[in-house]
């Protein structure tokens, strides 16, 4: 009987691959196991073991496997579950869930290597400028790879010649596997077997005595690990004993010491006295009690609760309950900065059962986190995450707690799979019959929706924690201002007050604006031009700090101009402002105070984050200026004042989720503020004051903004009513785009007639020198999901069997919001 194996290969590509295996192979397998596999005429690929069965192939001769990677399976029957339903759901293949899941690690290369062939006679062989290069090389080291070649040639298609040399016997191909994880290593020292006797030591002792670096760094190995009878690291004693690593070599080379390595994790933290204990207060016993009730009838409980109000507690003590019966728990945060706040506080409490899992972690890193959650082990049974942290492979999941669910950071849009992963969560939690808390002051309208439909439960806590007051909202009109001239560069002279009394009074200032960098556009005053990216159509963004013009979608930059490049005038002014701006403004009007800046371009670094928001905890800045990472559930004890710096920019986005958008973030970032004793006060700078999303902010009415825009949703068929998927057709080719687009739309109203809008440009119609268009599908309450996805792949088959169309891709990104 033939055995045979279907396999999910890294790449996105429709079907499974099955392979041929020998009925060894077949036994020792399981599902989720990696095997190497060929794909292709000469490359090999990692692939994860789906299904095993008797079935042949009838359309393609199964190939054998390469090798068998693992003992056993790196991913879980539920994991696989898993990532079919997301392929099906938001409709990627599931080799791209697959490369979204695991750690690049797991991910063997493939990686050609060139060799001279034996056999090949430079005498008797005429070569060409190109191939002599390449066989002098050869001659010089015994490989390249392909990327090298590259680099000689300076040329990227070398592809064609390594073949043709191929074919003339110069060359060898070969393709070997690199495993890319590497365990971290620490070296250690201890004292050869001789010297542990008391003679022998003293013998030693007195032979090194004319070499007294030597003899110390032996004394203080012997004063160490006396102490702590721990092994003892190479660093830690030279260090101690103040010799330098040369030396330590030298004891080693004479064999007095030995040299041995061990492996250790790379993820460690700095833990202080574990077990806090604390105590709910009646609001939050109440909630507590009501979520663990609706919880039993319930999968999802939503918690909606005022900021400040104590929600982490109300985790923790779920959390602490779920532990308890040994399952494990996933708690997601929409932001990495909110990581390193929350790691001390569940740290304090859970010691060392918490693992964190982002995308700033190394390579290595997340394999390590991967490896402890799939083995079950102690350390992994709380994991605080970011998105990605959805795909791993837990054994036993009891409970998911989603915090900020409102975050649009919870969205993935590039690349596939654009998984949204709170939405995603409730499916997880599912397959693993646990439970879902979704935590939020301002949920988003879906979750809201189904929580008061009866999909969810919903419980409300409605007091800051030890009834502290909710910030004071005010609102200042910059129309009067301007024309009173009461502004000083962007701030108003409220504002500037407010400031100045905060900062007298000793308490902290938070000021924000959605938009990074120092001014959006450059432009004449003379000609009216303003430089533009030459690969997106969008003007070039003014940084003060490098002095350059950057572009925020692909990152062309160029130096500050001293002069028009239309006319040449010197007459050049900046219009708009970002957060570079903002600090540089304040740095000029308070010269004394201590001003910070957090946005993308000061938390690129792996602890970016981590050291801004502990020098603001530790009062090392007073005055923290930033963009939308400073909504997102972070806990400053001493922050009176929150500034908007202008609320306009938020309220007039081109979306349907704009107003909803702009009432969370404003009323996110006004709870920063007054989290203690003292009343916060929040000012929100706008043109437009009498907005009714300003003044609901300014009330905190959130039942009011909800039926408001749920009537607005319910009228032009939008979520929680309709479902979208969103399409986008994109390539280098305008008019190609465009007839594609066209043809696309047409072949989609035919089957959804007046559900489909479109197509029509973004509003940056061209990024990195590739043009898009967009159209949208709007699918009615009752009609089924599946036929509407199995009309929509008929359809892109029929599109992408048209030649003329090779080079535009189209992007399906089922809920796009």
């Amino acid at each position: 009987m033939d055995f045979y194996i279907d396999v999910i290969l890294p790449l996105p590509l429709d079907n499974l691959f099955t392979y041929k295996v020998n009925e060894e192979e077949a036994d020792f397998l399981n599902p989720g196991a990696r095997v190497a596999v060929p794909f292709g005429k000469t490359k090999i690929y990692t692939g994860i073991v789906s299904k095993i069965h008797n079935e042949k192939p009838l359309v393609y001769e199964a190939k054998p496997i390469e090798q068998i990677l693992d003992k056993t399976s790196i991913v879980t029957i539920t994991q696989l579950e898993f990532w079919f339903w997301v392929s099906r759901y938001y409709m990627c293949t599931v080799g791209e869930v697959m490369k979204a899941a695991l750690p690049g690690a797991f991910l063997l290369e493939s990686e050609t290597l060139i060799e001279l062939d034996k056999t090949f006679d430079h005498d008797h062989v005429s070569l060409n400028d190109q191939e002599y290069l390449i066989v002098e090389a050869l001659q010089r080291q015994s490989t390249l790879k392909i990327n090298e070649i590259m680099q000689l040639l300076d040329r990227k298609m070398v592809l064609p010649l390594v073949n043709s040399m191929v074919a003339k016997n110069i060359l060898l191909i070969n393709q070997e596997i690199f495993e890319q994880y590497k365990p971290r290593l620490l070296r250690y020292v201890k004292l050869d077997e001789r010297y542990t006797k008391e003679a022998e030591m003293h013998k030693l002792l007195d032979d090194l005595s004319k070499a007294p670096k030597q003899r110390e760094a032996i004394l203080t190995w012997f004063q160490y690990y006396g102490n702590s009878k721990k092994p003892v690291l190479l660093k830690t004693l030279s260090d101690e004993s103040g010799v330098s690593a040369s030396v330590i070599k030298a004891l080693i080379d004479k064999e007095v010491f030995v040299e041995y390595h061990l492996k250790t994790d790379r993820i460690q933290f700095d833990l202080d006295d574990v077990e806090q204990t604390f105590l709910l207060n009646e609001w939050q016993e109440k909630a507590f009690n009501e979520i663990q009730e609706g919880l039993e009838n319930d999968e999802v409980c939503l918690l909606h609760g005022v900021t400040s109000s104590g929600k982490t507690e109300i985790y923790i003590k779920s959390i602490e309950k779920i532990i308890a019966q040994g399952k494990q728990v996933l708690y997601l945060l929409p932001e990495i900065a909110l990581t390193s706040q929350l790691v001390s506080r569940l740290q304090a409490y859970f010691g060392e059962q918490v693992l964190v899992y982002h995308s700033k972690y190394s390579i290595n890193e997340r394999m390590e986190v991967y490896t402890h959650v799939l083995n079950k082990s102690s350390k992994a049974r709380i994991i605080l995450g970011a998105r990605s942290s959805i795909f791993l492979p837990f054994q036993d999941l009891g409970l998911i707690v989603v915090d900020e669910e409102h975050e649009t950071t919870f969205k993935q849009f590039d690349p596939a799979p654009r998984y949204n992963a709170r939405d995603a969560a409730v499916v997880l939690a599912s397959i693993h019959s646990g439970k879902v808390i979704l935590g939020s002051a301002t949920p988003s309208l879906e979750s809201f929706y189904n929580a008061t439909h009866n999909k969810y439960k919903l419980v409300t806590l409605d007091r800051r924690f030890g009834n502290v007051q909710l910030p004071e909202i005010e609102i200042v009109d910059l129309q009067e201002k301007y024309k009173k001239k009461k502004m000083t560069g962007h701030f108003s002279d409220k504002l500037l007050k407010e400031i100045k009394l905060t900062l007298e009074e000793g308490e902290q200032v938070i000021l924000f604006q959605n938009r990074r960098g120092y001014s959006p556009i450059l432009e004449c005053t003379t000609c009216g031009h303003s430089p533009q990216c030459p690969n997106c159509d969008v003007s070039l963004t003014y940084h003060n700090f490098s002095n350059q013009l950057r572009c925020h979608y692909c990152g062309y930059h160029m130096a500050m101009q001293k002069q028009c490049m239309a006319c040449g005038s010197v007459d050049l002014t900046t219009k708009g402002f970002g957060t570079e701006q903002i600090e540089t403004e304040l740095k000029a009007l308070l010269p004394d105070a201590k001003i910070g800046r957090m946005d993308l371009d000061t938390t690129r670094g792996k602890h970016g984050h981590q050291k801004i928001i502990s020098a603001f905890e530790q009062e090392a800045i007073d005055v923290l200026v930033g963009t939308q990472m400073l909504s997102k559930g972070l806990d400053f004890r001493k922050v009176r004042l929150v500034g908007i710096m202008n609320a306009d920019n938020l309220l007039n986005f081109p979306d349907f989720r704009a107003h909803e958008r702009s009432f969370q973030l404003m009323l996110q970032v006004a709870g920063r503020a007054g989290r203690t004793k003292n009343r916060g006060k929040v000012l929100i700078q706008t043109y437009n004051p009498h907005h009714r999303i300003v003044q609901q902010v300014s009330t905190g009415d959130y039942l009011g903004m909800f039926n408001e825009q749920l009537e607005d949703r319910y009228q032009y068929k939008y979520p929680p009513f309709y479902k979208l998927v969103k399409f986008t057709l994109k390539s280098r080719d305008y008019s190609k785009t465009n007839e594609a687009a066209e043809w696309f739309s047409l072949a989609l109203k035919n089957v959804f007639q007046e559900h489909v809008l479109g197509p029509e440009f973004p509003p940056v119609a061209r990024i990195r020198n590739e043009y898009y268009k967009n159209i949208l599908l709007k699918i009615p309450p009752k009609q089924s999901l599946g036929k509407t996805k199995a009309h929509i792949n008929k359809i892109l088959t029929s599109f992408n069997s048209i030649g003329n169309w090779r080079a535009v891709r189209v992007i399906i990104n089922v809920d796009p919001y």
